[in-house]
């Protein structure tokens, strides 16, 4: 790792200099530019490793759980702790938790992480199903007969996504180095041209042209991202918030929409039977019985648990022998049984009341008020019927299954809207239901079932006028989609991207991994599945959204502190690169030399970085990178410090009497203390004394100030300077820090970055 970080633009410009510094029999800077390489670099690949530690550690969290027969009674147990022998149940969206022997039901599964064939493999009882395997459609009992290094595969059935393209952060800084590199070359091109018309020899103008473009990139600021992404990615875990992917940290800060599930998300995802209705000739008691006949407990399926249950309160006997079972798929929307009963074959169908309503041929209409009078209250509805295997089945009921929405959702909607992102609820229950829960959440008004999203594949992109209202206050928005089906929710991620919205998605299905994966900010669930995690680049561990509320605050001072690196970055660069390539041309001479300049990056480097520990406040609104905005405000507050330069200059060769020599010192410690000055400048939206820095930035700060000043004072690698030039330049500093302080305000009001 660390003999990579030598061989990158940086540090080849280092590298020819260091080489050049030698041929020239310069040994002392080629010392220095040595130690800067190599400084960077060990540090680049520190900080590359701590980020890499700290989201393995995270990622270790990410356990995969299994179902197991324990005690007579399935349960959830972590994957490392089963043993060979143990009977395990999987359904769509689980890895396949160990190596197992199928003894009953199938599945289809997809095994290209294990082989790289993308055609999904059907098993059923006798068939083996190798751990790291995809359950993609049906369910399965099977025997555990390998577990740990002695599965097939003998590796981890954890699917954590590991690469990515390169997100937001990665192309913002590319494009900020790109920019500077464009400066530095434009002011390059004017020294060397300077110099070749005065004749300055090579030996002296090469090393300069390098160290001024040297200057002007900022070699720190990979590193400087990723150390507070990882510093953040820890931050994050303290509340509950797993970082599976450290560009989603900056992304989570530019969130606008907040595409979020009902159950278990909104609700409590505990469903009991709220009420009964039975069609004649049955009765309620018979309605349970055939809806408890087309579930099943080994599927851990919330609605089939919840049927269950209120069988077992009733003591209600089964109404037979199951004799096969075709679990709930979305495709089908219904679940059904084959059983044997004293009367003969019975089937036993339970699922979406407008379905299994068409199969038994009952009366739409009166089905329909039917289900819009339970579902009103926020209840889900299913149909169930039975009949003869090869006959039509009749309409036994309807089943109302009550998830009430979590005590602290509508509180998180709004804490949610406050912090300007627009929450909009995705469902496959229908509409009278989806609305009902919407609105003692807090969720607007506009609704809409999914195949409204179906017309809408080929969108012409807005207008600008269009663009400036924000989407959802635009006609057509809504707050609300019911009926969802997993690809409707990539058409919606797909429409909001193509507005250029900042789109997260929470998810707990394997279905849903598509949309997770797609979307900037993809939050799986605490009850996901580990496909759900895999594709997520962030994930809950604890029930509700009351931890994404806090992540986004923490993603938004991450944002924050990597906005002031960036912003002083650019004053810097346009400070030391205009007064070096305008100072020569203006002065004939070298306004200071290479040394010191390399001097100044180490002595810059160690307290810009520290920023990634500043103390900010989260903004109230979602984040975005507006580079115009960024330059404009680095402009206005680096040409005082460029013009201060060369008041500072013509002060201390006139009223002072100082030799270039000694004026050249004056320049480093002037450029070092402002570019502390500026940090603090900065860091701070209001007047830069409304909040006190970090104790790192303080500190290292501070120290910095006082070695450059002892340096100097001592003439260490710089002529020595006395007291009043030292003066000159504290004050210049403080009168610089007062005055710009009030020319940030006024900059800030009219173009400053958002936030």
């Amino acid at each position: 790792m660390v003999a990579a970080k030598f061989w990158a633009p940086v540090p080849w410009l280092l590298e020819v200099t260091i080489v050049l510094e030698v041929f020239l029999s310069d040994f002392v800077q080629a010392g220095i530019f040595t130690v800067l390489l190599v400084f960077n670099s060990l540090l680049s690949a520190s900080q590359e490793r701590r980020a890499h530690a700290a989201v393995d550690l995270l990622r270790q969290r990410l356990n995969v759980n299994a179902r197991a027969a324990r005690d007579g009674r399935w349960t959830l147990v972590s994957a490392s702790d089963l043993v060979v022998g143990d009977l395990v149940h999987v359904r769509p969206g689980d890895l396949v938790p160990a190596d197992l022997r199928l003894s009953e039901g199938s599945v289809q599964m997809d095994q290209s992480a294990l082989t790289g064939e993308s055609q999904s493999v059907g098993a059923g009882p006798g068939d083996p199903g190798y751990s790291g395997s995809v359950v993609l459609r049906g369910e399965a009992s099977g025997v555990v007969v390998a577990v740990g290094t002695s599965t097939f595969y003998g590796r981890t059935a954890e699917l954590l996504s590991s690469a990515h393209a390169p997100g937001n952060m990665e192309r913002l800084i590319f494009g900020i180095v790109r920019a500077l590199m464009g400066f530095a070359l434009a002011i390059v091109a004017v020294v060397v041209a300077d110099g070749l018309i005065r004749h300055t020899p090579l030996r002296q103008l090469i090393p300069f042209v390098l160290i001024v473009v040297i200057a002007s990139i900022p070699v720190a600021l990979p590193a400087t991202f990723t150390l507070a992404t990882a510093l953040g990615s820890k931050e994050l875990s303290e509340h509950h918030v797993l970082v599976t992917r450290l560009a989603a940290i900056e992304e989570a800060a530019s969130m606008e929409v907040l595409c979020t599930d009902k159950t278990g998300t909104l609700t409590q995802n505990q469903l009991a039977v709220e009420a009964l209705r039975a069609l004649e000739p049955f009765d309620e008691d018979q309605l349970l019985r055939v809806s408890a006949a087309a579930s099943d407990a080994a599927t851990q399926d919330p609605l089939d648990l919840a049927i269950l249950a209120a069988c077992a309160a009733r003591r209600l006997a089964p109404l037979g022998v199951t004799r096969s079972f075709v679990p709930f798929e979305p495709a089908t929307k219904r679940s059904e049984a084959l059983l044997d009963t004293p009367g003969g074959p019975l089937r036993a169908v339970k699922g979406a009341p407008q379905v299994v309503g068409q199969m038994a041929g009952a009366d739409e209409d009166a089905l329909r008020r039917s289900v819009e009078e339970l579902a009103a209250t926020g209840a889900r509805v299913l149909g169930v019927a039975q009949g003869a295997p090869d006959a039509t089945p009749q309409m036994v009921g309807l089943v109302a299954l009550a998830d009430p929405p979590r005590e602290d959702a509508a509180h998180l909607v709004a804490e949610l809207r406050n912090l300007g992102i627009q929450v909009v609820m995705l469902t496959g229950d229908g509409l009278a239901t989806a609305a009902a829960i919407a609105t003692r959440v807090g969720i607007g008004p506009r609704s809409a079932r999914a195949d409204e999203l179906r017309t809408d594949d080929v969108d012409v992109p807005p207008t600008r006028a269009a663009r400036e209202v924000r989407p959802w206050d635009r006609d057509g928005w809504r707050d609300l989609y019911a009926e969802v089906l997993p690809e409707d929710k990539m058409r919606l991620v797909a429409r909001l991207q193509r507005e250029s919205i900042v789109v997260g998605m929470t998810g707990d299905g394997v279905n849903d991994a598509p949309a997770l994966r797609t979307a900037e900010v993809g939050v799986a669930v605490s009850s996901a599945t580990d496909v759900a995690k895999s594709a997520a680049s962030l994930v809950l561990t604890t029930p509700g959204l009351e931890d994404l509320v806090a992540g986004i605050e923490v993603s938004r001072r991450i944002h924050q502190r990597m906005l002031t690196y960036t912003l002083n970055k650019i004053i810097k660069t346009l400070q030391v690169a205009l007064f070096l390539g305008v100072g020569f041309v203006v002065f004939g001479r070298f306004v200071t030399t290479p040394t010191l300049v390399v001097l100044l990056l180490l002595a810059n480097d160690f307290p810009t970085m520290s920023l990634a520990t500043d103390r900010v406040r989260a903004p109230q609104l979602p984040q975005k990178w507006r580079v115009a905005s960024l330059v404009v405000l680095a402009t206005g507050l680096a040409v005082p410090l460029v013009l201060l330069s060369f008041g500072l200059w013509w002060f201390g060769t006139g009223a002072l009497h100082l030799d270039v020599a000694r004026m050249q010192t004056v320049i480093f410690v002037w450029l070092v203390i402002s570019g502390q000055a500026t940090i603090f400048l900065v860091r701070e939206r209001e007047h830069f004394w409304h909040s006190r820095p970090s104790r790192w930035l303080a500190l290292s700060s501070g120290v910095d100030v006082l070695v450059v000043l002892a340096l100097a004072s001592r003439g260490v690698m710089m002529s020595a300077v006395g007291i009043a030039p030292l003066g000159a330049v504290l004050g210049t500093v403080a009168a610089y820090v007062f005055v710009v302080d009030v020319l940030k305000g006024w900059i800030l009001h009219f173009v400053g970055p958002r936030g």
